[in-house]
């Protein structure tokens, strides 16, 4: 009887050592998350101190090591303490969608997604979401419990702890309330570029998204997407005794209307994605359309109205007293002789012309087959400004009567200015804007603004978004001018990756006391190498007056939508080389961030079947243009040369 019960006690201790060993291989191997190729693959742990982790491996080498994830609540604690109650199983995530403006009309995406439920020590709970496709991985928190009460988020704790030899490509955040007027922070700063992390001078505000890197040939974009009402936008910051950097929130003085500076929301929660393209080459950053696979879909139901296109604009180069009557009307017909589809008013139009001679203008406007756009300041006591009009935005009554005026009027949108900051309550008075704005089939670009953050696939009417120290920079002091080429060529690998940039490109006229360093074939080629919703150009109905007909032929015929977008070479800060096809066109576009002549390599056969092509690039001097007929060599790459902070573009 007894070597009987042994016999199934020891049985049964077998039954739970292969239950054991069944249950621990399975979680060991659901810990793991695989893009479809397998290049990419996320690992996600608890350690041994009761935090959660996550590593990131390309091609089997780690490049983002153990870092933590987490949050710490007012009323909850899940940095420490956490436990593994499930991992759900790999779901694969496939869809399609199409983009009313931007680098690739028709996005494809596909990820394994694994979401890891975690509780603390006082039962709550909270899941880590991973979707880790081919072209990078991302994250988001979600709070999956019903309660009306509000939550308050006090830290997230989310890192990136890249490998020792990695070098950054970062903009700085401004000091809340600094600069002119106290409109900062605007995300118009240059870039610290190549800097080994460890070098990495401190920024006290953090560093805006997008955020590049390299680690040896690995590239990597870490930016968000998808921020809602109930969540503040985002920073980067830097640890600096261990060089891992970590989401961090805004500061104090950036909210409005006393609202929300932090997180803060009823649950059930979910937090924005945190995302992180990785490819070996910088043709997976460029190409990347990873901010607006992980958007929101559209929340207009009907968004017919938006119309993508370009825009003439006095203000640029004109300044202030350029919005009056005359000036405004002479820049409508520019825009028509342009074929161009709208006319921007700057700021002061509500003095300086007047409803009533705007609806003039509109109804001039509509004969010419243009549409106008006119400029607010956002105001509140968040900036002290003096540009007009002011307080007609502040609340949703104002809105709807202005809107409304606006509707009736004939105007096709607003540009409006001078946000405050990433608060919470910022980022629901950004979307109160699209929101009543679309009900009145207007447009929306925003400027002093925040990083669009894939807004503009789940608010089509956001047409675009300055966040860039664009061009009028280079129409205030020398030291703009003099960095102007560098600065544009980190745009297409950082800022302008994801998100409508409103650099106002294309300037052939000398500035005012200002020397333009740039050269005439590179302001062209910015026409393409920046993409925007809307494009407003810089140049002026004089300067485009005296160019060659095959220029202005050219910027009467460039697209602001895009079918597809290639990258065909490049290194942020000193020279980038694009094709961009609309329809059946292709157009090749590159710029020198560089003073030295630089030659180009291309290889055209993603471009057949065209052969046969027209480049326009600088002459003999930075201030004059050429144009010669390309033979596409199927066989043979093409050779250009650029100029230094010169510029090319040529039309298959």
């Amino acid at each position: 009887m007894r070597k009987k019960r042994n016999f199934i006690f020891m049985c049964l201790i077998g039954l739970l050592f292969v239950k054991f060993q069944m249950t621990y291989a399975s979680r060991s191997e659901m810990n793991y998350v695989h893009s479809p190729d397998h290049k990419i693959s996320v690992q996600f742990h608890i350690q041994s101190d009761s935090t959660a982790v996550y590593q990131i491996l390309f091609d089997n080498s780690v490049i983002i090591s153990d870092s933590r994830l987490g949050m710490i609540l007012k009323d909850a604690n899940f940095l420490n303490g956490l436990s593994l109650l499930s991992v759900s199983h790999p779901r694969k995530i496939l869809f399609d969608y199409e983009m009313i403006q931007g680098k690739r009309r028709h996005c494809h995406y596909e990820g394994i997604e694994c979401v890891f439920r975690l509780e603390n020590g006082q039962g709550q709970k909270m899941d880590v979401v991973f979707r880790v496709s081919n072209n990078g991985a991302a994250f988001r928190y979600v709070f999956p419990n019903q309660s009306n009460e509000i939550k308050k988020i006090v830290r997230e704790i989310s890192e990136f702890n890249f490998q020792s030899e990695t070098k950054a490509f970062l903009q700085p955040m401004d000091a809340a309330k600094s600069g002119w007027n106290q409109v900062n922070p605007c995300y118009e700063e240059y870039y610290t570029q190549g800097v080994s992390i460890h070098s990495l001078p401190f920024s006290e505000p953090g560093w805006a998204f997008p955020a590049l890197f390299q680690s040896g040939d690995i590239w990597l974009l870490v930016s968000e997407t998808a921020p809602d009402r109930d969540y503040c936008g985002c920073r980067l910051q830097q640890d600096i005794i261990d060089y891992r950097f970590y989401i961090d929130f805004p500061q104090t003085l950036e909210t409005v209307f006393h609202g929300p500076l932090k997180p803060e929301s009823r649950l059930p929660w979910e937090t924005p994605w945190r995302i992180i393209v990785i490819g070996r080459g910088l043709k997976f950053i460029a190409e990347s359309t990873l901010g607006t696979d992980l958007a929101e879909p559209s929340r207009i139901e009907d968004a017919s109205f938006v119309k993508p296109g370009r825009s003439s604009w006095s203000w640029v180069l004109l300044k202030d007293d350029s919005t009056v009557y005359d000036v405004q009307k002479r820049f409508i017909d520019y825009a028509s002789d342009m074929h161009w589809e709208y006319c921007l008013i700057d700021a002061f139009w509500n003095t300086q012309i007047g409803y009533k001679k705007i609806q003039e203008l509109a109804d001039y406007a509509r004969t010419k087959n243009v549409g106008l756009i006119l400029w607010y300041n956002s105001a509140g006591d968040w900036n002290t400004t003096p540009l007009q009009p002011r307080n007609k935005l502040l609340t949703h009554e104002s809105r709807m009567k202005e809107f409304s005026r606006l509707r009736e009027m004939g105007i096709k949108g607003v540009k409006v200015d001078f946000f405050g900051g990433d608060g919470q309550s910022v980022m629901s008075y950004y979307q109160d804007i699209f929101e009543d704005a679309a009900q009145f089939n207007l447009m929306v670009n925003c400027h002093g603004a925040t990083l669009p953050r894939g807004w503009q696939r789940t608010y089509p009417n956001l047409i675009t978004t300055e966040a860039v120290r664009g061009f009028e920079y280079v129409t205030f002091e020398q030291v703009n001018a003099d960095r102007e080429s560098e600065h544009a060529c980190m745009q297409p690998f950082t800022r302008n990756v994801f998100d409508p940039m409103d650099f106002t490109p294309v300037c052939f006229s000398e500035v005012p006391n200002i020397e333009r360093i740039t050269s005439n074939g590179f302001e062209l080629a910015c026409s393409v190498i920046f993409w925007s919703g809307i494009q407003h150009f810089a140049e002026t109905p004089r300067g485009m007056a005296r160019v060659p007909e095959y220029v202005k032929d050219f910027m009467r015929n460039v697209p602001v939508v895009w079918d597809e977008t290639l990258f065909l070479d490049g290194y942020p800060g000193k020279f980038v080389v694009l094709a961009r096809r609309s329809g059946e066109t292709w157009i090749v576009a590159g710029i020198n961030g560089e003073d030295v002549e630089r030659k180009i390599i291309l290889d055209l056969n993603l471009l057949t079947p065209h052969k046969e092509g027209w480049m326009i690039s600088d002459g003999e001097n930075n201030r004059s243009f050429q144009s010669v007929k390309i033979m596409a060599d199927t066989g043979n790459p093409l050779v250009v040369k650029m100029k230094g902070n010169g510029g090319f573009v040529i039309t298959f």
